[in-house]
């Protein structure tokens, strides 16, 4: 499909953090956009404050005729959408195409020069710090985030009013292994920060999931760059570029230090090196810097600009973002889901606040990925003070028999509080915790609001 020919684009779970920038690109040049989302959030509101036509109730009277018979439309859904829904039936029971959100993404950096970052952790934060930078350093391009930009305040951004390093667009996308989703892709330069055993439920066994990240870097364009991860086994017949702290790596981190709550660093390549002030604190988010400034560096853009551009670029939302921070009470939340995502967190948060009782509340997310990594979860969350405890969140999922919180806190040598959502503001309101973490990507997100009140509620207080 050429997407000049589409008049209408109808999205299937419109909402989501990776559909919903597709649409804010289809509006954007001029294509007619609507489409159906279970729930009214935070992010469709912002949708519909933008002009989308949006409904909350599976209906076939909601759907266009054009895009009903196929005509000049093009219809794309995300996996979360249940197979009987009436809308997903419906177009596939008259043989419409259902397009994934990877499968339009590679249609829409077919003619672009694509910098796609993958990883099992890590590229949300690289692709919006990179977007940052190419901002700060004046270049246009166009990117597909999969999370909210705090600097940009959206998950899609578009920049025009700057200079144009090649006659094709630059186009940066994050790239989504799950589902093998980023196959989809052919970049022209590839980052990949990690590649560790996640989505088992799709891939079966971790060396499935390696493969997966190698195929991917196999699609490069010819002539392409890949940008890896010095830890990880991957090989490329392009061309190659490895970042890390060890000496085998081609771009280099090291000496890290914390000044004012912020991890410092020196980052050399090459010809190149200079300190780093990192805005963004973490030992993970150093990593993600290097890799950054890497691609920035690779692409002769100035070194003075990317410096000043790092010290100046505020995070992703729900990415080790501070809910409340004070000198008596700090709240931090992050997206964390994965064992090692939330090793990280808590070992940042611990060398930024070496002194403080750290509490932590996780939501594990998806029965399958609870009970193929009990065992690291256990270990991950007794690295905390405390920890509190809530049940799973399903997204996609049916129930495991046996599989639940209580699961992973027998494997705990610390014993959890197992805690409901409601029960978390009830014992804050009682005794806020000095430091508190929220954890998880299901919707303990919810929590952040009435938490944030919280806590000012204390300070005033004290």
């Amino acid at each position: 499909m050429n997407i000049k020919d589409i008049k209408t684009a109808y999205f299937l779970g419109i909402g989501g953090i990776g559909m919903s920038a597709i649409a804010r690109y289809f509006k954007a040049i001029g294509i007619e956009v609507l489409g159906y989302d279970k729930t009214r959030n935070d992010f469709t509101l912002k949708l519909e404050e933008e002009g989308f036509d949006i409904h909350y109730f599976e209906s076939l009277d909601s759907i266009p005729e054009n895009v009903k018979n196929g005509y000049r439309s093009i219809v794309i859904y995300t996996p979360a959408i249940p197979k009987d829904n009436i809308e997903f039936r419906y177009f596939v029971e008259h043989d419409i195409h259902l397009y994934k959100r990877a499968e339009v993404l590679g249609m829409i950096s077919s003619n672009a020069y694509t910098i796609a970052v993958a990883g099992t952790h890590g590229k949300t934060t690289t692709s919006s710090m990179l977007a940052h930078l190419f901002n700060e350093c004046g270049i246009n391009f166009t990117a597909f985030l999969g999370g909210i930009s705090a600097n940009f305040e959206s998950n899609y951004v578009h920049k025009t009013d700057g200079i144009s390093l090649f006659e094709k667009p630059i186009m940066v996308l994050e790239a989504d292994e799950f589902d093998r989703s980023f196959l989809h892709l052919n970049p022209d330069i590839a980052i990949v920060t990690s590649t560790d055993a996640d989505h088992l439920d799709i891939y079966g066994e971790p060396e499935e999931v390696k493969r997966s990240f190698q195929e991917f870097v196999d699609k490069l364009k010819k002539g392409g760059w890949a940008i890896i991860n010095d830890l990880l086994d991957l090989k490329t017949t392009e061309n190659l570029i490895t970042y890390g702290k060890t000496d085998a790596a081609m771009a280099q981190y090291s000496g890290i230090k914390v000044i004012n709550h912020q991890f410092c660093f020196v980052y050399k390549h090459k010809e190149y090196s200079f300190e780093v002030r990192n805005s963004l604190p973490g030992f993970h988010n150093v990593e993600n810097a290097t890799a950054a400034i890497t691609v920035c560096l690779h692409l002769n853009l100035p070194s003075k600009f990317i410096i000043a551009a790092c010290g100046s670029f505020k995070g992703v939302r729900r990415r080790f973002e501070y809910v409340y921070n004070r000198a008596q009470y700090v709240v931090i939340d992050d997206y964390a889901h994965h064992p090692t995502e939330l090793k990280a967190c808590i070992n940042s948060v611990r060398e930024l606040y070496p002194k403080k009782h750290i509490t932590g509340v996780f939501q594990p997310h998806l029965y399958s990925r609870t009970r193929d990594f009990a065992d690291e979860f256990a270990e991950a969350l007794d690295l905390l003070d405390e920890c509190w405890l809530m049940d799973i969140y399903p997204a996609r999922e049916l129930p495991i028999e046996g599989i639940n919180a209580e699961y992973i806190a027998l494997k705990m040598a610390k014993t959890p509080l197992l805690i409901s959502k409601e029960n978390v503001v009830k014992k804050l309101e009682e005794k806020p915790e000095e430091l508190l973490i929220i954890l998880g990507a299901g919707n303990i997100d919810q929590l952040v609001k009435p938490i944030r009140t919280i806590y000012e509620k204390a300070d005033r207080i004290s």
